[in-house]
């Protein structure tokens, strides 16, 4: 994929006077609420490189527990949620994704995690807190890079660790990248969605956001088309997607079609909700089960423009 552009506005220099009363968010608290972490060097490494980047790290208690599949017991990772909140870091990232928040929303204090301040970031199973949060308290979070599959890769991306450090220190005003088969889109929402599959697994629950005019970006890894098609028509007979006022698609990795599906393939499920639900549709957003990922804050509201082959997310504006 072509890397997104991102680019400053240089022009408001002169307010640089705003650092002092914000200091820039140099901490990131480390917390495993999901699958357990394989390789405890990951960790180790993720640290390194993001102290290059100028972040101090902490890594919670718990982070490298093991039970079962997920990184602790459900108490256990609860334990670790709720220390993130009282610990004095301003960024609290996910170690990784996998599965088990699911099972925690119910015993998660949402309105503690809001009045909390801190920025939580992390992505795929991450999705349930990001949008649980979203849902009860209106408050905004991350989705973007996580410790072991980031910053704790053999060779880090650098356009991801650059988007991350200005969406962080809130220098990133416009997210543009190459979307060459989009609908025309000039509108404003609220920026909300994530993994696929975990946002339809809260259609019906307490933790689904009731957005309208939303601005919903999805990504998924290891779904056949067809299942996305399922999960995207279980959205469409709930009626959340024709609320929306634009629907942006990032990356659908890592599945392989079979003979039998006979030219059926994830464009013709482009093609399938493009006809079935008159919401515009854009594609090409460097977000997903990929290198090169985008930060973005789900919660936030945003503008949402393409023209000429290119989409371009205008995440501050300034009026």
């Amino acid at each position: 994929m072509t890397p997104a552009a991102h680019a400053h506005d240089h022009s408001h220099d002169d307010h640089s006077h705003h650092h002092h009363e914000h200091p820039l968010p140099t901490g990131i608290y480390l917390i495993s609420p999901s699958g357990a972490v394989a390789d405890p060097a990951s960790i180790d490494l993720a640290r390194v490189r993001l102290g290059e980047l100028g972040f101090k790290t902490t890594v919670d208690r718990a982070a490298l527990l093991v039970h079962e599949r997920f990184a602790g017991t459900d108490k256990q990772r609860l334990a670790g949620i709720a220390r993130a909140l009282k610990q004095k870091h301003p960024i609290v990232m996910a170690t990784r994704g996998g599965y088990g928040l699911s099972r925690l929303l119910p015993f998660i204090d949402w309105q503690a995690v809001a009045d909390s301040g801190k920025s939580f970031i992390g992505q795929s199973d991450f999705t349930a807190f990001s949008l649980a949060l979203l849902a009860k308290t209106g408050a905004v979070s991350y989705a973007g890079p996580t410790a072991v599959y980031d910053f704790g890769a053999k060779k880090m991306d650098d356009l991801t660790a650059d988007l991350f450090g200005e969406c962080m220190r809130h220098e990133l005003e416009v997210l543009s990248f190459e979307s060459p088969d989009s609908d025309p889109v000039d509108a404003r929402g609220i920026l909300w969605g994530g993994n696929l599959a975990m946002v339809a697994s809260l259609v019906g629950t307490p933790y689904m956001p009731n957005i309208d005019g939303g601005i919903l970006f999805l990504e998924d890894v290891a779904e056949h088309p067809f299942r996305i098609e399922r999960m995207l028509t279980q959205l469409w007979h709930a009626g959340i997607l024709a609320r929306q006022g634009a629907i942006v698609l990032g990356r659908f990795t890592d599945y392989r079609l079979a003979s039998h599906d006979n030219g059926f393939d994830l464009p013709a499920v482009i093609a399938w909700l493009r006809a079935t639900v008159k919401v515009p549709v854009i594609t090409g957003l460097p977000y997903g089960h990929v290198r090169v990922k985008a930060t973005l804050p789900i919660g936030s509201q945003i503008g949402i423009a393409t023209e000429d082959g290119m989409a371009h997310l205008v995440l501050q504006e300034h009026f």
